[in-house]
């Protein structure tokens, strides 16, 4: 019998003076847009996994503070199903790190900049994290359980 298990990730909206910021990467020989995001890594909080997230592929320190939303969406080339926790929050400052190798470009877009480019959306779920945040869909984190196990 075949276990599934869904591959959990993080994404964050991050708004600054009515723009978005997005990072450009590569996934299946095209260049796609995408919030900055990731997998949750074993013994990490969804909270932590987002911040990290965020500052690899973007040098950015940001704090998460509400959820977003909890999306699933199933990936059928890869046959793989994604449960993403998408938060937004607040950019402490930036770094001077590197970005991810997989990071071509940083940009700032605004909603219908966001909308205008949905054929380069890595996934439907960029569009609808988008969509949520403005229509101001803000959870409290202690909605999620930070226990370590």
């Amino acid at each position: 019998m075949t276990v599934w298990r869904p591959s959990a990730t993080v994404a964050a909206v991050i708004e600054r003076d009515g723009r978005f910021l997005f990072v450009e990467e590569v996934q299946d020989g095209r260049r796609v847009l995408n919030q900055p995001a990731g997998h949750l890594d074993p013994n990490e909080t969804l909270i932590a996994a987002c911040s990290r997230e965020v500052l690899e592929e973007t040098a950015h320190r940001f704090e998460p503070t509400a959820l977003v939303g909890i999306y699933r969406w199933h990936y059928p080339p890869a046959d793989v199903t994604f449960l993403r926790f998408c938060f937004s929050g607040k950019i402490l400052g930036v770094e001077t790190t590197p970005l991810d190798k997989e990071i071509l470009e940083l940009h700032w877009f605004n909603a219908q900049e966001v909308k205008d480019r949905s054929q380069q959306h890595r996934s439907p779920l960029v569009q609808q994290c988008v969509d949520d945040y403005l229509a101001g869909r803000r959870f409290p984190l202690d909605v999620l359980s930070q226990a370590h196990g």
